[in-house]
């Protein structure tokens, strides 16, 4: 990868693979991803594998399939940052030789006893001014950057604003241990700029390593980038993010059956806003999708405001494409494709279904009745909703039913209220165990929803078995 000049906005997404692609990772990605759609720039992916011991190849595809599922795209192949260890190593060597780093020949033990004496100071070594030739032979030796003493490192962060270190309090970081391993701040900072990343958006805990890495900018010569350091995603009582309340990878939202657009709008709001607006497809985001409009505050993950804009793209998106959302919700979680016959029934009552669901959990509980198998079996509630009374109701109604012609809710509504009136009972008390009876549950959708997606033929079966079994 050859060093380019910066030209054009370039964000990029830079997780370590080290296990799912989390809930704040996922925000991050998104940020970048709007940002560069926003400006007409390019996002790229690099995957910080350095830390061998912990990252995976699994953890690399969970990554990969979960900016999948989220459908964000980056643009060209994804870059592996321990591929590119010699060019690291090769940076440090310049800073060496221009005089902006140095040999560092102390040992661990030196350090450690200096951390122990002097808790509150950084570590300063006594060969950033000495001469290397008084080192023992062979003896083993990081590379250290030079930083300044005085003065102060300031960056002016897009988000937090104006932020400052006093350069007394940076140590002379190490850019590459004695195993000739490069650190994390060294290696960041090279491919950042030969990938060339105009804009850094990433979480508020690397701020601390914006000072360092504007340090390493400067003694390689660079121009650093455009730092954007977000707050972190919070619980709902204000604390840490937990498992239980959300720190999670993006598979764990898709198996509760959110949508990718209505995590993405969620999360596209979770620290930042554009006036009111709080349901948006993707053109409107990659529209109003602006730095500016970052919080500073920490955001509170809302498990209940996302359930409720993962309901409205349920209702915004075509039959098609939430039929198919809805498959792959199965498919993820282990459950067989319906029969052709059961997606038939699902899509004649995906209107009202639609409407009900919040999540695609939600649509599977209440389509339940189009997989019913011969013979249903019956819940509880529902059992006790069919009892002798409505056994006898139903019996008189199944061959008014089997009149209807049209099949139609208007010719239906008329056979049930012409019994109703006929029989003197109230709608509810035929109505309910008429329901119960097609589908096996107490709730469900409407009584005629139900009739009208199942059709004449099955609700006569239905019916038929229930009342002969009964």
């Amino acid at each position: 990868m050859a060093e380019t000049a910066n030209a054009g906005v370039v964000t990029r997404f830079a997780p370590s693979p080290t296990g799912f692609l989390h809930i704040g990772g996922a925000r991050t990605a998104l940020f970048n991803w709007l940002y560069a759609r926003h400006c007409g720039g390019k996002f790229v992916l690099r995957i910080e594998d350095t830390d061998r011991e912990r990252s995976t190849p699994e953890a690399t595809e969970a990554i990969f399939a979960g900016l999948k599922w989220l459908g964000v795209d980056w643009d060209g192949d994804a870059v592996s940052q321990y591929s590119r260890a010699d060019r690291h190593r090769a940076a440090a060597q310049q800073m060496l030789e221009a005089g902006a780093a140095y040999r560092c020949f102390s040992t661990k033990a030196e350090i450690e006893a200096h951390r122990e004496a002097h808790p509150h100071e950084p570590f300063q070594s006594p060969w950033r001014d000495r001469d290397p030739a008084e080192a023992p032979e062979n003896a083993e030796f990081a590379i250290r950057l030079k930083a300044p003493r005085e003065g102060e490192t300031v960056i002016e962060d897009a988000v937090q604003g104006r932020v400052a270190w006093k350069n007394e309090t940076l140590d002379d970081l190490i850019m590459v241990r004695s195993d000739g391993a490069p650190t994390y701040n060294l290696a960041v900072v090279i491919d950042d700029y030969e990938m060339g990343v105009t804009h850094v958006i990433r979480g508020d805990d690397h701020l601390t390593n914006a000072a360092r890495q504007t340090l390493i900018y400067q003694a390689m010569g660079y121009q650093p980038p455009v730092f954007a350091h977000i707050p972190l995603i919070h619980g709902q009582d204000g604390g840490k993010l937990s498992k239980r309340h959300g720190a999670l990878g993006v598979e764990a939202y898709r198996d509760m059956g959110f949508l990718p657009e209505g995590l993405r709008n969620y999360l596209a709001r979770l620290g930042w806003g554009h006036g009111d607006e709080e349901v948006f497809d993707d053109a409107q985001a990659i529209e109003w999708f602006d730095l500016s409009g970052v919080n500073k505050a920490p955001a509170k993950l809302d498990l209940e405001k996302l359930a409720f804009i993962n309901g409205q793209h349920m209702k915004r998106i075509s039959d098609d494409a939430l039929i198919a959302a809805y498959l792959d919700y199965r498919a993820a979680t282990g459950e067989p494709a319906p029969s052709a016959e059961a997606q038939a029934r699902i899509r004649r009552a995906l209107g009202p279904l639609r409407e009900r669901a919040k999540t695609l959990s939600e649509l599977d509980s209440a389509a339940a009745f189009a997989y019913a198998e011969d013979p249903i079996e019956y819940e509880e509630k529902a059992q006790k909703q069919l009892n002798a009374e409505a056994v006898v109701v139903l019996t008189e109604l199944l061959p008014l039913l089997m009149q209807a012609e049209a099949w139609t809710k208007a010719e239906l509504d008329q056979i049930l209220r012409d019994f109703g009136d006929a029989k003197s009972l109230k709608f509810g008390k035929f109505a309910q165990p008429l329901r119960a009876a097609l589908t096996g549950k107490a709730t469900s959708p409407g009584v005629f929803d139900v009739m009208l997606a199942l059709g004449k033929d099955e609700c006569r079966k239905r019916l038929q078995r229930l009342l002969k079994d009964g």
